[in-house]
Order: C-alpha cells, then sequence, then structure tokens
C-alpha cells in the first residue's frame, strides 16, 4: 500500500456569517495570533504528518489565497491552489480539482480544525470507489445531525432533529477518497448531501470515531475561542528518539530499507504518541558516511522507507535528523573531530527545538545509549535509557495513561 501524500483543503467559502470580518479576508485567512492565520495550523498539522502536496481549493477572494500560499513550502510539503471558475459547492470544487488528484487523497475543512492523527484515517485499504469519514463523539446530536454505524461501514446519516438528543457521532468534516468516486459528482453540488449518500447505499463509505479538540470558526464568537486557544496548540510536547537499537534493530550500520527489522512495539509506541498529540523527532548519529560505508542519501530512503511502514500502522515520524560526521572517518568532507551534532553532543535536539514550536518542559528522549542521556541532559530534557523489551509498554510507563 502506498503511503498517501495528498491532502486538499476547501478554502472556498464566503463566511457570510462573519460578517465584515470576511469581507476582504478568506474566512480561513482570519488570523489567529499576530501573524498566524488559522489555515496556517491546519496546513502545518498535515505537513508534520508527512502530507507532501497540500492543494487549496479556492474560490470566494481565491486571489487572495494564491497571493498567500501559492507556491509556499512548510518543510518537505509543497503547497498549491486551484481556483474555481464559479462557486461550486463543496463537490463541485473537487470535481473540478479532478486532474491534479492523487489516486486517494484526504480532504478537509479549512475553516474547522480537528485535532487527529491523519494517518490513521488512512492507513486501511478504502472501499473501492469510496471514502472513509472521520467522525467525532458528542454529547447531544440534536444540532448537528448523526452518522450511524454498522461495524465501519456508515448504514445511515440522520439529519439534526431537536427531538432526537443524546450523544452520538458526527460527521468531522476530514475525508480519505478515492479519486474514483470523483467521477459521480456533477457539479455544483455538496459532497456530503449528494455524494455520500450514494456511497452509503452502495457500502462504500466508512467511519472511523476520534476524539480531539474541534473547533470550526464559521461565527465570530468562535473565532474569537480560535484567537484564545488555537494559537497555542502548534506548540507540542515532543518525544525524540534515537533510531538505531531504539526504533530498529542495529545490525551493524543499518542503512538499507530491506534490513529494517523493527524493535517489538516501536511501530505501535510512535503511533500512541501521535494519537496523544506529541512531535515525534528521530535524532541519530549515522558515522557510516564518515567512514565511507554508504552515502549520505541512504540516509534519506531509509527514513522514507521507515515512514512507509509507520503510514501502514497509522503512526508518522514529524521529522528525522541525523549526524553523518565522526573524528575517525574516511571521507574527508564528513570527517570533523567533534561536531556539535554528533551525541553526546545535543546540536540535532537543539536545532529541532529551534525548528519546531516545543512544548520543552513536557518532552523528553529515549536512547539505548550513556550518549543518548548525556545529549539530553545538555539539551535541558528528561533522558530515558531503553534497554530491551517492548517499546510500547516503555513509552507507556514514561507517559501515562490517556
Amino acid at each position: 500500500m502506498t503511503r498517501v501524500k495528498q491532502a486538499l483543503f476547501l478554502v472556498g467559502g464566503r463566511g457570510t456569517r462573519l460578517g465584515a470580518l470576511s469581507a476582504n479576508t478568506p474566512k480561513p485567512m482570519q488570523e489567529i495570533a499576530p501573524g498566524v492565520r488559522f489555515l496556517d495550523l491546519i496546513l502545518e498539522n498535515a505537513a508534520r504528518m508527512g502530507f507532501t502536496d497540500l492543494v487549496l481549493l479556492a474560490g470566494h477572494l481565491g486571489d487572495k489565497v494564491e497571493e498567500a500560499y501559492d507556491g509556499q513550502r512548510i518543510g518537505e510539503a509543497a503547497i498549491r491552489v486551484v481556483r474555481e471558475s464559479q462557486p461550486m459547492g463543496t463537490g463541485g470544487a473537487l470535481a473540478q480539482a479532478a486532474q491534479v488528484l492523487d489516486e486517494h487523497f484526504v480532504l478537509l475543512n479549512g475553516d474547522s480544525f480537528f485535532d487527529i492523527n491523519l494517518r490513521a484515517l488512512t492507513a486501511a485499504p478504502l472501499p473501492e470507489g469510496g471514502g472513509r469519514l472521520a467522525l467525532r463523539m458528542v454529547e447531544d446530536t440534536a444540532r448537528y445531525g448523526s452518522v450511524q454505524l454498522d461495524g465501519a461501514r456508515i448504514s445511515a446519516f440522520i439529519e439534526k432533529n431537536p427531538d432526537l438528543t443524546g450523544p452520538g457521532l458526527i460527521n468531522g468534516g476530514i475525508y480519505y477518497l478515492d479519486r474514483a468516486m470523483v467521477s459521480r459528482i456533477e457539479a455544483p453540488s455538496s459532497i456530503e448531501s449528494d455524494v455520500f449518500p450514494e456511497l452509503v447505499k452502495e457500502g462504500r463509505l466508512e467511519g472511523l470515531p476520534f476524539d480531539g479538540y474541534f473547533l470550526d470558526i464559521g461565527l465570530p464568537e468562535t473565532l474569537a475561542q480560535a484567537q484564545r486557544e488555537t494559537a497555542a496548540m502548534r506548540v507540542r510536547p515532543a518525544a525524540f528518539l534515537d533510531r538505531d537499537g531504539v526504533l530498529n534493530e542495529d545490525h551493524g550500520y543499518t542503512h538499507r530499507v530491506d534490513d529494517l527489522t523493527w524493535i517489538p512495539g516501536a511501530r505501535e509506541a510512535i503511533r500512541l504518541l501521535n494519537d496523544r498529540g506529541y512531535r515525534v523527532i528521530v535524532v541519530t548519529n549515522q558515522a557510516g558516511v564518515a567512514r565511507g560505508y554508504y552515502e549520505e542519501e541512504a540516509i534519506g530512503v531509509f527514513h522514507a522507507g521507515m515512514q512507509a511502514q509507520l503510514a501502514e500502522e497509522g503512526a508518522f515520524v514529524d521529522a528525522f535528523y541525523h549526524c553523518p560526521f565522526h573524528a575517525d572517518g574516511k571521507v574527508p568532507a564528513y570527517t570533523v573531530e567533534d561536531h556539535p551534532d554528533r551525541k553526546p553532543n545535543p546540536g540535532m535536539i537543539l536545532r529541532a527545538l529551534n525548528d519546531w514550536q516545543v512544548n520543552r518542559e513536557a518532552s523528553f528522549l529515549i536512547g539505548d545509549k550513556p550518549s543518548d542521556m548525556e545529549a539530553a541532559r545538555r539539551a535541558g530534557l528528561p533522558g530515558h535509557l531503553y534497554t530491551g523489551g517492548d517499546l510500547l509498554a516503555f513509552v507507556s510507563g514514561i507517559i501515562g495513561p490517556g
């Protein structure tokens, strides 16, 4: 199964309920902090989960969206804008973008933030020609309408009804879709009311419940709530993980994907950290480059292989940092006496703390060597020495129950 890399964002709504606030600024581009737009938060979140093709489906004030975002990058993720020729609805906007769609992709609303692990949504194969919706539990479905499940399959959408009260599942506004279903869209249309009911009848639509913070900024009061709450959500605790001997078995300068053997519980441990909102950052010494055993490019290929296998478990690593330098190297360009990135020096950790929004007080490092513990100490982080066994149990012992 190929790792899904494309995420599309619906940013074309008029935002009429925001009144004058959206007269000249698209709703998703409203500021939640000085210089930080609501859409920035959503795009950054998708990029950290390994989605590298971010497509904005723009309509109203699309020139503003294009000017701000088209051609921009967030780390390895590239952003592009596809503009509607006229108002097309959620279905029509997707149909108009048909020529740029990957075989499988995620579709999100640009004016709401549902803080979930998107890789968990894309882990399992889709029903052919169908989709999977991220669902959320609410205390009272009366004002939303609800979604009924039969196992994993959605069996019905129940219209909102003040007489139907009580807890239940509702549509969370994030969809994992098969490109083949786009051919049934007639523009303009609503994917929710015109397409999804047909998929339900055919048994091609699944639902996956998630717990997570949710906010829609469609009203002045919810936009104000976003300005109070969501900017701070960009700052996350980080779990810094050594690689060889912690995540994968150390075969001695391991660098080929064919030699990737996961430590028991490693992928599940990363999934737990993802689900609990941690940034997962790998920091690894790779002296094999300096010693001439492999090229530095092999490290990137190996890490891409790790990400692909993690995606099958609904997991991801936010970022990889490696140090190819060593004092006793055979390759002159990588032979450095005491490089600041080589553990026990803390350079990789310090660079990551600078590159990412990190809550240092709640962060930690896991390693299997004294040099890992010393690097953590020099960076001002707690270090946890892993000596073997199930990594999921080890991580659970550190972060505690959810």
